[in-house]
């Protein structure tokens, strides 16, 4: 076997959308192996936890981990720590895939889709490099209190150590070299301690391992980078944030390039060890079932899978250019201007392979 790969499908669309990655995956790799668990909120049912201990063990052996998505209003009502978003949280600690990359790309034939002016956004390439495994959505203590004068408060913590910093700028410099040598880091030290040392840190780790690289690293407050994604967005190469940041930034760069059923992820951690892709989308409970699901995300995940971690860089340039002549051809989803069907559009990316 050339490496294996383990589908979670979780809930809402993302069953939908991942059955049409496994077809492209057994289509154009057909000497991997895949195994597939339930995730999420479909775990909750069956074993009352978002993700089982044997699961973990089957992902942290797998080469790669291909997510749906996770969540709906069904599991609204459960523990916090019980609901499908903290399975995902927990797979992404277990395995320790501290950085997130989160391509957004606009096809030439959705330039038109965008809210922005086509000139604004046409031949759009962005890479938002985010911390994964960190900050205020890991920092403790956190919790919510009753303070001795009775008042309830709700507090959380923006914690990161320097190695946690220095190995996620690491990913974001290296990307950089095969693109344009251009990294913007983002923070908000201007009234955050975090922030500050966040600022500090990924400067002096350019000046200690990348200064003869080439790379032009400049800072920037996060809302302002909110406000230049919109205001001129290509002017960014790659984006360097911490976890909350790069949250926030990455979903608005995505909606950029007029649908966020388009867009991919991937998840690292250190060299060899599992990659955790998943599309950028949700699981659209108000749409699951209904077949008109985009799928391009989940196969553009399956796409990123081949290139970083079964290192098949030509497999990862077939779908790109299958996915580009899909849109070329008019074959679109509801949500991107078409009529098609989730299957239907999986057929046409099919085959258009080559």
């Amino acid at each position: 076997m050339a490496g294996k790969l383990l589908l979670l499908p979780g809930d809402g669309i993302g069953p939908e959308v991942t059955q049409q990655a496994r077809r492209v995956a057994e289509i154009i790799a057909p000497d991997i192996e895949i195994d597939e668990r339930p995730f999420g909120g479909a775990s909750i049912d069956l074993s009352g936890e978002p993700i089982t201990d044997d699961t973990i063990e089957l992902a942290s052996s797998c080469d790669a981990v291909l997510l749906g998505a996770v969540g709906g209003p069904k599991w609204r009502d459960v523990p916090r720590n019980k609901r499908p978003e903290a399975g995902l949280l927990r797979l992404r600690k277990e395995l320790d895939v501290f950085a997130n990359l989160r391509p957004a790309y606009c096809f030439s034939a959705l330039a038109g889709a965008s809210s922005l002016k086509r000139e604004i956004i046409e031949g759009l390439d962005i890479l938002i490099v985010r911390e994964l495994t960190s900050g205020v959505y890991f920092g403790q203590p956190r919790g919510i209190e009753v303070g001795n004068d009775g008042i309830r408060r709700g507090f959380d913590n923006a914690i990161y150590t320097e190695t946690e910093i220095k190995r996620v700028a690491d990913v974001a410099f290296e990307t950089s070299l095969d693109r344009k040598k251009k990294v913007v880091s983002v923070d908000k030290s201007n009234v955050m301690e975090s922030g500050l040392f966040w600022r500090e840190i990924v400067q002096q780790r350019l000046e200690q391992k990348w200064s003869k690289k080439g790379i032009e690293l400049s800072h920037m407050y996060a809302d302002a980078c909110a406000m230049e994604l919109v205001r001129a967005p290509k002017q960014f190469d790659v984006i360097l944030a911490d976890n909350l940041f790069g949250d926030i930034l990455s979903d608005e760069a995505a909606m950029l390039t007029g649908s966020i059923g388009m867009l991919p992820s991937a998840a690292l951690g250190s060299k060899g060890t599992t990659g955790l892709y998943e599309p950028v989308h949700g699981s659209a409970p108000d749409i699951a079932g209904k077949g008109i699901a985009n799928p391009c995300a989940a196969i553009l995940s399956l796409a990123m899978a081949l290139l970083s971690s079964f290192e098949r860089p030509e497999l990862y340039d077939q779908i790109f250019r299958a996915i580009s002549d899909t849109l070329e051809s008019k074959a679109m989803t509801v949500d991107i201007g078409g009529t098609l069907s989730t299957t239907q559009l999986g057929d046409t990316v099919i085959s258009k392979l080559s």
